[in-house]
């Protein structure tokens, strides 16, 4: 049987990203010169990824891309990229002689299960960690900035940066985005897609600086000493691709408030689809408050930030009350004004913040909100699923299949009791195709699926490994792998990390994290005998 698929072509096109990686490699390079850090986890995987890439550009010279090699590049990309993305873990695990860097702490990277699990975790913007100590006295500054580029390199996507910057592959760039996208589609902002590409990039690289250069501010200003230059690069690195990995232990928290309140918009940005910035800059600025999806997006997040925060007040004992003669002495106005300070200010803030940081999928914590009562953490548990808009970093299920679900079951109950009106769905004024509306239940319902007996699976594991896990921590574990959310609750907490699970439990979230980021379908396809028979 002669496969339909032309698989040279997609190994080849492989290749040319996988050797471009390497000058992605060459910046935590750079930092560890500067610190006076070892390099040899650079210096050895930069020409292994440059051998390995060239000698598979070299199965097809000259690849042609159609749909079916598009699926299989893509898929292809995503783990060889995490698989050469753990080799500077291991290295630096148990692969540098003591004479070449100072001893450390043990690495919990050095099991290869682990580091896999680590770089999957971050090209795919996951932020989930098996991280055993964070901090610069257990890994170098080098790998420390390699784990945050991972996910910068990863948030906007790995395929369509190459789209934007190879010229061979701009002839099928609009197959590979279309596999690579999260969410229903990328619009097609330009005449040619390397222009579309290039521009979604310019936008998330003039993000990325401005964030930088308001955090570094706060250090600059002596509100936030814990602000360097190097923490201002690495927490900018990772919020725009709603990624969530940090250089903090503690996350957010070792931040100021000014910080927190500085990263929410951030956050919000890098869920929104990044084609309304272009809009925005190009003189159409009515275009983003307009779009639908928009709205519903900064809609939910209101409203789960509203609820979350009464949940918050409710057990924030408030104490101070109206004075018996009615008098509004300075005396109660001091203890008013005290309780707004302590508790009005935080409490909105990490509910805001958790909301937005969970909603988006970036996974940051500014507080450790497994101390949360069990409804405040239902709620979180419940803004896993929403994700970001469509063309934007978020993962997850995204705000646009939910609107348009939404509004097929209005009008399945409208047309059931009106059986002759014809009422279609409408999204931004336009009518959806019934094709459209039938994939969205589809990814929607393969999507509830696999994170059912990934739960199940996980808990299973759990149980015959000796852990105590409860369904939340279970659900919560499954939910943030396959919705690349990050952090889950109890020992996958936000200050916490997922090295207490099994190998095995590892790697099945690994793959959760792939087919997570791809949007499941495109890598389910793989796996039909259809896709591959002539």
């Amino acid at each position: 049987m002669k496969l339909r698929v032309d698989y040279r072509a997609s190994l080849s096109l492989v290749g040319s990203i996988l050797k471009y990686l390497a000058v992605p490699l060459c910046f935590p390079l750079l930092v560890a010169l500067y610190y006076g850090e070892t390099v040899v986890p650079f210096a050895v995987t930069i020409p292994l990824t440059v051998v390995l890439g060239a000698g598979l550009e070299r199965l097809d010279p000259d690849p042609d891309i159609r749909a079916r090699e598009g699926f299989l590049m893509v898929g292809l990309t995503w783990l060889s990229v995490a698989v050469v993305g753990a080799v500077p873990y291991l290295i630096e695990a148990h692969g540098i002689p003591p004479a070449v860097a100072p001893v450390r702490p043990a690495s919990t990277l050095g099991n290869p299960a682990n580091a896999l699990f680590e770089s999957m975790s971050g090209f795919t913007t996951t932020g989930a960690t098996v991280l055993g100590e964070i901090s610069f006295d257990a890994h170098t500054r080098g790998i420390m900035m390699w784990r945050q580029l991972t996910q910068w390199l990863g948030g906007m996507g790995i395929v369509v940066l190459a789209v934007a910057i190879l010229p061979e592959l701009s002839v099928g760039g609009a197959q590979l985005m279309d596999a690579e996208a999260p969410g229903p589609g990328i619009e097609k902002l330009t005449p040619r897609i390397a222009e579309t590409a290039r521009a979604l990039w310019g936008a998330y690289i003039g993000f990325t600086v401005l964030e930088a250069a308001l955090l570094y501010g706060l250090f600059l200003l002596g509100i936030d000493p814990n602000l360097t230059l190097y923490n201002a690069v690495a927490h900018a690195l990772t919020t725009m691709p709603t990624g969530g990995f940090s250089p903090e232990a503690r996350s957010i928290e070792a931040l100021s408030a000014a910080a927190q309140w500085i990263i929410i918009p951030f956050m919000v940005a890098a869920g929104v689809n990044f084609a309304l910035f272009w809009h925005a800059l190009t003189g159409d600025p009515r275009h983003v408050f307009e779009d639908t999806e928009f709205r519903s997006y900064v809609g939910v997040m209101a409203a789960l930030t509203a609820l979350l925060s009464v949940l918050l007040f409710t057990g924030a004992g408030f104490t101070a009350s109206a004075p018996a003669d009615g008098t509004f002495d300075a005396a109660y106005l001091g203890e008013v004004s005290g309780i707004i300070v302590g508790q009005v200010e935080p409490t909105l803030r990490h509910a805001a913040f958790q909301v937005v940081a969970i909603v988006t999928t970036t996974g940051y914590a500014s507080i450790d909100f497994n101390a949360w009562s069990t409804p405040a953490k239902y709620v979180l548990l419940f803004a896993m699923f929403i994700g970001g808009s469509a063309g934007s970093t978020g993962g997850s299920v995204k705000v646009v299949r939910w609107y348009v679900i939404v509004k097929s079951v209005r009008r399945e109950l409208y047309t059931t009791a009106h059986p002759e009106a014809v009422r279609p769905v409408r999204l931004a004024g336009r009518a959806l195709d019934e094709r459209a509306i039938r994939g969205i239940y589809a990814f929607t319902l393969l999507y509830l699926v696999i994170f059912f007996v990934a739960t199940g699976l996980l808990f299973l594991d759990g149980v015959r490994h000796g852990q105590t896990l409860t369904l939340l921590e279970t659900m919560a574990a499954a939910a943030s792998t396959l919705g690349n959310v990050g952090p889950g609750f109890g020992v996958a907490g936000p200050m916490g990390s997922y090295l207490g699970f099994s190998n095995a439990a590892k790697l099945f979230m690994v793959a959760l994290m792939w087919i997570g980021r791809l949007e499941i379908l495109p890598v389910l396809v793989l796996l039909t005998p259809e896709y591959w028979r002539r």
